[in-house]
């Protein structure tokens, strides 16, 4: 029988680690199922975009995986029983259990409402393209004037306040930061943003939590009251609840606890990468959620699946940061050069080179999905007959 690898998630981590572990282990031994309730790749860091009215490029699974083995399963995942080792998804209103020999789980994450009042009901969210396509409906009936409230001063509110700010100069944009305004930046990176930020003429509330959101309004923990006919809520994001329904061991947040090597530290079958995972980086810190820290969190567990099944040797763990990109619009960006645990040293690239330094990074991660060894030649190894699981018990059981 072939060994059955099951991923579950094709956002950028689950979508490589599928494609890089169909690459690098021989398609008569292993068989690598990949299940998503989408038939194409969703470019998640481009939600922004696609909500200002811009059209995305499609990337069908059905072309990125051409030729490679990959089993594409259109369905959603309902449950996981890591000790059955099966997983059931729903296809079409039919019920389906799914067996495994090593799953790799790359849920990822969605929108967080915090738990604030009237966010769910009448905040819109850009962490999905139902959602952003929701949002991109609503910003298109508006007319000239009318208040956007951005909630959230991270890296996804920058780029959906700038994007809307830029497409629909008639918009009253504001941006509502629990902090001061790109505080975690550089001097030079604080500069920058300041500027394009009064260019476009975004209203800027620092220190500002939001205590309620209504159809008209958001209320601040102070008492005051924001106008706004649309409200756009980026807050972090909460991760996908199903591993917390498992016997798998997790944070508080839900995330699966991993090792090393991106291995479930109670399930020794069990892989977890991208937002789904609680990996240590570099300052024994946790790795971010984020594109930057998912694709390099695929190719260390596709390698050391493959290691373990072929009985080569395991790679090691370098994964670290080098820059944070930030989109401002389409004609202006910034990229925070960062230290290996991801704090901002003061070289930044601005302006319209770093606007075109962000699209060539997006462009290379979509790439990525069709090419996850990175274009370079990878020969198909086989698997240890009757010995791949053998030690991975043994590692557990020590």
């Amino acid at each position: 029988m072939k060994h059955r690898i099951v991923v579950l998630g094709a956002g950028y981590s689950g979508a490589v680690a599928a494609g890089r572990l169909a690459r690098r282990l021989h398609r008569d031994d292993v068989s690598v199922t990949l299940v998503n309730a989408e038939p194409d790749f969703v470019e998640r860091v481009r939600m922004h975009q696609l909500a200002t009215g811009q059209k995305l490029k499609a990337r069908p699974f059905a072309e990125l995986f051409a030729g490679t083995g990959v089993e594409l399963r259109l369905a959603k995942v309902t449950a996981v029983d890591a000790d059955a080792k099966s997983v059931t998804v729903v296809a079409d209103g039919a019920e389906e259990v799914l067996a495994y020999d090593t799953l790799v789980y790359a849920l990822g994450s969605g929108w967080n409402d915090q738990g604030v009042p009237g966010t769910a009901e009448h905040a819109y969210e850009i962490a999905s393209r139902p959602g952003a396509l929701r949002l991109r409906e609503r910003l298109a009936s508006l007319g000239a004037g009318e208040p956007v409230v951005v909630v959230g001063g991270g890296l996804t509110g920058l780029e959906a306040a700038t994007e809307i700010a830029e497409a629909r100069p008639d918009l009253d944009v504001a941006l509502a930061a629990r902090g001061a305004l790109g505080d975690w930046l550089s001097e030079k990176g604080r500069g920058h943003l300041r500027r394009v930020v009064d260019r476009l003429g975004i209203t800027v509330h620092e220190n500002t939590e939001i205590a309620a959101v209504d159809a008209h309004r958001v209320k601040t923990a102070d008492g005051t009251v924001v106008p706004a006919a649309v409200t756009i809520w980026t807050t972090g994001f909460a991760v996908h609840p199903i591993a917390s329904a498992t016997t798998l061991e997790v944070t508080d947040r839900g995330q699966i606890v991993v090792d090393d090597t991106m291995r479930s530290v109670s399930h020794p079958d069990v892989y977890a990468v991208g937002d789904a995972a609680r990996a240590m980086g570099p300052g024994d810190k946790p790795l971010r959620m984020s594109c930057a820290s998912g694709v390099p969190m695929a190719w260390l567990a596709a390698d050391s699946i493959a290691a373990r099944l072929t009985g080569g040797k395991l790679p090691k763990n370098t994964i670290r940061y080098f820059q944070q990109c930030i989109s401002l619009g389409r004609k202006e960006g910034l990229i925070q050069f960062v230290t290996a645990d991801d704090q901002a040293v003061e070289r930044a690239l601005t302006g319209r080179l770093a606007a075109r330094y962000k699209e060539l990074i997006c462009k290379s991660a979509a790439w990525g999905i069709a090419n996850p060894t990175m274009g370079m030649p990878v020969r198909r190894r086989r698997v240890v007959q009757q010995e791949a699981l053998r030690p991975a018990r043994t590692e557990a059981a020590a």
